[in-house]
């Protein structure tokens, strides 16, 4: 016979009890309901005050419960929260974000997990399905979103999604996604234009944007586009394309565009993305006898490996670090603010963070 929900919520206190530690997946194992409604349960009991969670287990009570809306804690005074997060990789980017996140989580008394979807949509499901049935409280996720836009099936499968959740380092488009979730990135177009700004205030007129493809790239081209706009200009040349993404022959030939430009006196500066292809770019244009930045100045849009060049590259870093800081700051909110029947619910916040431009040899300042 199946159970009513307040039959199922008393045999969740009963289990506790008995056990005295369990996991949400070994609760929905013993009530025969999915992890989903187990966490639902085991919410609604927590927030009364009826057991608590603690690091992804469900625990009994003290005998002098916590009023509802104290939230959970630890008894070291930590929130005792287990947060998931999902990256597309471990390469460059994503250990700044991920550290960021780390601080802020053990900052709060949060422990964090990191599942890793290699930039595949099915994995972004596996690992959060993982999670999930790890009894996690909150999740971050940085999407396997081509060129940054989500497929309807993965708009489908993120709504399916029953734990607070932010989405971090991808602009969540117009639809249903955006009043359901919050989001916190950087602001890559304010980024870019700060590089157009920088090339501009020191006399350039003629400035071009190498960019290859990636998740990033359109915020990328749209950023130099308004920023030039704005100027009350234009790029002399197309972006120049350096696909496809991972091939040397792409840089090589993006390369040869922009020197035959500027033999031709097409241009005199130009914005690169990324730091890598910024990299390859000033060797090549070494190669040829071309100075920098004399003959032209480059800033490049990211900072990883710009200290590596044969010049010193001015360049523009996202704050990735302070992004997953951010990120991990909203999602705790999320989970831990008191919940009343009778409020309304808190509107979404979409946070973006402005990333930095440091001046050195490459651009001529």
């Amino acid at each position: 016979m199946r159970l009513s929900v307040d039959e199922r919520r008393e045999r969740v206190l009963a289990l506790v009890r008995e056990r005295g530690s369990l996991r949400i997946a070994e609760l929905a194992e013993e009530l025969g309901v999915s992890t989903v409604t187990a966490r639902r349960d085991v919410e609604t009991l927590a927030q009364a005050g009826r057991l608590r969670r603690l690091h992804g287990a469900v625990l009994p009570q003290d005998d002098h419960p916590a009023p509802a809306s104290a939230g959970r804690s630890t008894p070291d005074g930590g929130s005792g929260l287990v947060l998931g997060i999902i990256v597309p990789g471990t390469r460059l980017y994503s250990p700044e974000l991920v550290r960021g996140a780390q601080d802020a989580a053990a900052e709060r008394g949060a422990r964090l997990i990191l599942g890793i979807s290699h930039y595949l949509p099915d994995e972004d499901c596996a690992q959060v399905a993982r999670m999930l049935s790890d009894g996690i409280d909150g999740l971050l996720i940085v999407p396997s979103w081509g060129r940054g836009v989500p497929t309807p099936e993965q708009v489908e499968w993120l709504l399916t999604l029953e734990v607070p959740t932010v989405v971090v380092e991808r602009r969540i488009p117009r639809g249903p996604l955006l009043e359901r979730f919050d989001e916190v990135r950087s602001d890559h177009l304010r980024g870019t234009a700060s590089a157009v700004d920088h090339l501009w205030g020191l006399g350039h007129r003629k400035i071009a944007l190498l960019a290859r493809e990636s998740v990033t790239s359109p915020q990328v081209h749209e950023g130099f586009a308004a920023a030039l706009e704005e100027l009350g200009a234009e790029s002399p040349l197309a972006p120049i394309a350096m696909d496809p993404p991972g091939e040397p022959k792409g840089l090589d030939v993006a390369v040869e565009e922009l020197s035959a430009a500027l033999v031709k006196g097409q241009v005199t500066a130009a914005v690169v993305h990324n730091d890598e292809d910024a990299i390859g770019v000033v060797q090549r244009l070494q190669s040829r006898g071309v100075r920098i930045p004399q003959d032209i100045a480059l800033v490049s849009y990211e900072a990883d490996l710009v200290s590596l060049a044969g010049v010193a590259l001015s360049a523009v870093e996202p704050p990735r670090r302070e992004v997953g800081a951010a990120a991990v700051r909203l999602l705790v909110e999320r989970i831990t603010r008191p919940a009343s029947p009778d409020a309304p619910p808190s509107a979404r916040q979409h946070v973006t963070l402005l990333p930095t431009l440091t001046v050195r040899e490459s651009s001529g300042a």
